[in-house]
């Protein structure tokens, strides 16, 4: 089985040069103008709005980082957010809101329908907050996949955010912290034991927002333009191919890709089509990771560590033992750090949290896959589709075809002699003629005296001779 492994080795290194390639695409502003200006003179303002009507999640954290540099490119002078969320990751709504806190642009929330959460934070962020009548904004309680509160120090750290960011752009910080604590008392505002959440004309009331408006047209006007251009942030095909593959349910299958083209490859080496699989899984699991800044480069090289050291254990070294487990420790560790930016720098209980989420989720989908490829992967072998991508042909002894299989038979007993390790197949030597051979137990070195015990298709099933 080791003469299989050049193949392995150009695989991963192609693997490598593949992501570093996707890493770096052209950059490129994708925009769309589309122009508006009115008959009073003066100075055109340059307006420019992204939509975003999606959870938060790390496709929403690029598109807006995206835009807003693209925005800042053009030297826009106003920058509108065009929100409809119930909100999603609290990291990612901070790398949001960080972002419009520095932005250049005056920042504009346009809420035209819910900023629940994270959508709350992020509209916090912005310079001015319109409405759509009917809107909301608040519930930005901290909880967990299963929408259970979660413990209180990640209830502290998002009033803490909520609270600096409205005190940011002169709103009352008390009623932001209430939108997280529901044991803020604010006398007619909100009771205790309830979580804050507004109306679009209550936030009007209270500061929140800046005022009503039906459609980004009215926005507009509420500012005072009158003579502007209006430009919307397209995503290009590339990007929102790039955001499908961060979907943590396609990120997933792609982990299966993996895990399932691997153990493929070892069930019938030297097919290729699995290892090629498991390869286009590894590119399109890290290379979108790589792009959007979450995997850095050092963790892509753990994961082809990792891959190196089990192909080293598998086809090189005799048992299993410290590069084996090394190996399946550095995928893991790899897979699992380049789902969350890791700054070891600044590694807070949030960043631990996000860490220990990813690890459950990677030992979760490698566990569950490899219970599926244990309990199915023999009858997938058997799949029609997967028999025409390998030689499956039966040679008949009526269509002229002959085997040496019945003499196999006539060897057992007999004493042989291997002449390559048997991990556990190998090859031995009888009677100058050379045939295949699978140890009985442990491994075999070379040179060895060896007893064929029986025959298992169309290999000698062997046993170290005993002295």
């Amino acid at each position: 089985m080791f003469k299989y492994t050049p193949k392995w080795l150009l695989l991963v290194g192609g693997l490598f040069l593949s992501l570093q390639l996707m890493a770096n695409p052209a950059d490129s502003v994708p925009v769309a103008e589309t122009a508006t200006t009115a008959a009073s003179p003066g100075k055109k303002q340059k307006i420019y709005y992204i939509n975003l009507s999606k959870e938060i999640m790390p496709a929403a954290g690029r598109l807006i980082s995206k835009a807003i540099t693209a925005a800042e490119t053009e030297e826009v002078d106003i920058l509108i957010l065009n929100l409809n969320t119930y909100g999603g990751r609290l990291d990612v709504a901070d790398s949001i809101r960080s972002r419009l806190l520095y932005s250049k642009a005056k920042t504009i929330a346009f809420i035209n329908n819910n900023a629940a959460s994270a959508g709350a934070l992020i509209s916090l962020a912005c310079d001015s907050i319109y409405m759509v009548p009917g809107a909301s904004i608040g519930a930005a309680t901290v909880v967990d996949q299963a929408g259970e509160e979660v413990p209180d120090k990640y209830q502290s750290y998002m009033r803490g955010m909520m609270r600096s960011t409205a005190e940011t752009k002169g709103r009352d910080p008390r009623i932001a912290e209430a939108m997280v604590d529901a044991s803020i008392f604010i006398e007619g505002i909100i009771d205790s034991g309830k979580v804050l959440t507004l109306t679009a004309k209550e936030a009007v009331e209270l500061g929140i927002a800046d005022g009503l408006a039906n459609n980004m047209q009215e926005v507009i006007e509420k500012l005072g333009i009158t003579e502007y251009t209006l430009t919307e942030h397209q995503e290009s095909s590339l990007d929102k191919f790039i955001n499908f593959l961060l979907n943590p349910i396609v990120n997933s299958i792609l982990l299966l890709l993996i895990v399932g083209g691997i153990y493929f490859e070892l069930k019938t080496p030297g097919v290729g089509f699995p290892l090629i699989a498991a390869l286009i899984g590894a590119i399109l699991y890290f290379a979108p990771l790589l792009i959007d800044g979450s995997a850095a480069v050092w963790e892509v090289l753990l994961f082809i560590i990792g891959v190196i050291l089990l192909l080293v254990e598998i086809f090189i070294i005799p048992g299993f033992g410290v590069a084996g487990i090394s190996g399946i420790i550095l995928i893991i560790a790899g897979l699992t750090f380049s789902l969350v930016g890791v700054n070891w720098s600044d590694m807070n209980f949030i960043a631990m949290d996000l860490l220990a989420r990813a690890f459950f989720r990677v030992m979760l989908t490698f566990i569950g896959g490899m219970a599926l490829l244990f309990t199915f992967g023999g009858s997938a072998l058997s799949l029609p589709g997967f028999r025409r991508m390998v030689l499956a042909v039966d040679q008949k002894s009526e269509d002229g075809y002959s085997t040496r299989r019945n003499e196999l038979y006539d060897l057992i007993g007999m004493e042989a002699e291997t002449i390559s390790t048997l991990r556990p197949s190998g090859k031995v030597l009888l009677n100058g003629e050379i045939y295949d051979a699978v140890s009985e137990s442990s491994f075999i070195d070379p040179k060895t005296a060896v007893i064929i015990r029986a025959v298992e298709g169309y290999s000698l099933l062997v046993r170290r001779k005993e002295v």
